[in-house]
């Protein structure tokens, strides 16, 4: 069994958020390693809901703070439709994805975790007037 790294990291290369899971098979997709950080960040909203979400990607009905999402009243995310979400924005260039050194383009690629066991997310942030 591998254990994973999630982190964010802003353009700049700066680390925002880092966090692991451990006990998954050595080989997953893209796919599969969004799906799963998707899980475990709403998972962890979940078990204390409030009005501030910190994920990857916006909720429905949410609007963009600096640091997160505000919802209009504290809930519970299905984190089945977030993941759908995510999967989209990725599709859409709405944020990268390193595995180790590399970046990765295609939700069906297969990272080695024990060779790669760093998965970057680098959002992009949309400039102001451009």
């Amino acid at each position: 069994m591998a254990t994973v790294t999630f982190r964010d990291e802003t353009a700049t290369g700066k680390a925002v958020a880092e966090w692991e899971v451990a006990g998954l098979p050595e080989r997953m997709t893209v796919r599969e390693l969004l799906r799963l950080r998707v899980r475990e960040e709403v998972a962890r909203h979940n078990a204390r809901p409030s009005n501030h979400f910190n994920g990857l990607v916006r909720p429905d009905d949410a609007e963009t703070e600096l640091n997160g999402y505000r919802l209009r009243e504290p809930r519970r995310i299905d984190w089945e439709r977030q993941a759908e979400i995510a999967e989209r924005a990725f599709l859409a260039n709405g944020f990268f994805i390193l595995a180790g050194d590399r970046q990765v383009e295609d939700l069906d690629d297969v990272v080695d975790i024990t060779i790669d066991p760093d998965v970057v997310f680098i959002k992009l942030v949309a400039l102001v007037g451009g």
